[in-house]
C-alpha cells in the first residue's frame, strides 16, 4: 500500500531526512516516534506531497511522488489516496463543522451538495459529534475540532491517513476515545494509518509498528511491544530514557 525508498531531504547544511526506507500494507497502523527535530513531521509532509524531497521516492497505492516539486497530477493522485490531519486542524473559522467536512467533497470532487451532506452527517455521527454539526470551530473544544478534522480527512474516502501529532491537545480521557475511534477505522474499514506521535503510550495503544526517527535516520521498526519496551539500538532507549 505505502513503499518509501531512501527518502533524502536537505535544508541548507542539514540533512532532515538521510535515506528513511520502509513500507506499510493495508490496514496496518503506523506510529512514528523519536526526538523533537527528527524528521517526523517532515517525513510525513513529505510522504503528502507538502514539501518535496530531494531524492528517493514515495508510492501510495500506484500513485508516486518523485524528487523536485510535485506535478499537479501527481499531487491530486497522491491526495485521492490519501488524507492529512494537521497538528492544529486547521479548520475554517467561517464554516460550521458540517461545512467544514463537505467542502473538499463538493469543490474538489464535485459530489452533489446532497449526497455529500449526507455522508457529512453519517462520518459526525461516527466521530459523536452530529449533534454539533451546525457550531463554528471556536464553539468547539480541542477534541471536538480533531474529530472534525478526522470527519473532514474521511469525507474524500482515503485509503491511507497521516496525523500529526493527534494526541497534542487532548486529555487523557480524549486519548482513549481517539485510541478507540482511529482502531476502529482501521479494522473495519481497513484505513491505513501513518502518525506522528511523542505520547508513547498512545503508540503502544494503537500501533500494530512503530518506526523510531533520529536525526533523520530510520533507526529502529517493529512491534511496538518490543521496539517501546525493549529497543536494540542505543539510540532508541536513549530517547525512551531507558540509558543516559
Amino acid at each position: 500500500m505505502i513503499e518509501v525508498r531512501e527518502l533524502f531531504k536537505r535544508r541548507g547544511h542539514r540533512v532532515v531526512l538521510g535515506g528513511v526506507d520502509f513500507e506499510a500494507r493495508a490496514g496496518e497502523r503506523l506510529a512514528v516516534v523519536g526526538p523533537s527535530g527528527g524528521g517526523k513531521t517532515t517525513l510525513l509532509r513529505c510522504m503528502h506531497g507538502l514539501e518535496p524531497f530531494d531524492a528517493g521516492r514515495v508510492c501510495i497505492g500506484e500513485a508516486t511522488l518523485s524528487p523536485g516539486t510535485p506535478s499537479p497530477s501527481a499531487l491530486a493522485a497522491v491526495r485521492a489516496k490519501a488524507g492529512f490531519v494537521f497538528q492544529q486542524w486547521h479548520l475554517f473559522a467561517h464554516m460550521s463543522a458540517l461545512e467544514n467536512v463537505i467542502e473538499a467533497p463538493v469543490h474538489v470532487r464535485k459530489m452533489p451538495r446532497k449526497e455529500a451532506i449526507a455522508r457529512a452527517e453519517a462520518l459526525l455521527d461516527r466521530v459523536g459529534l452530529l449533534h454539533r454539526k451546525d457550531a463554528r470551530p471556536r464553539s468547539l473544544s480541542g477534541g471536538e475540532q480533531q474529530r472534525v478534522a478526522i470527519a473532514r480527512a474521511l469525507a474524500m474516502q482515503p485509503e491511507v491517513l497521516f496525523l500529526d501529532e493527534p494526541t497534542s491537545a487532548l486529555d487523557p480521557q480524549r486519548v482513549g476515545a481517539l485510541v478507540d475511534l482511529l482502531a476502529q477505522l482501521g479494522d473495519e474499514d481497513g484505513l491505513t494509518l501513518v502518525m506522528v506521535t511523542h505520547d508513547i503510550g498512545f503508540a503502544r495503544a494503537l500501533a500494530t509498528r512503530a518506526l523510531v526517527l533520529v536525526d533523520g535516520d530510520l533507526v529502529e521498526q517493529g512491534a511496538p511491544a518490543s521496539v517501546l519496551a525493549d529497543p536494540r539500538d542505543a539510540r532508541t532507549r536513549r530517547f525512551l530514557g531507558l540509558e543516559p
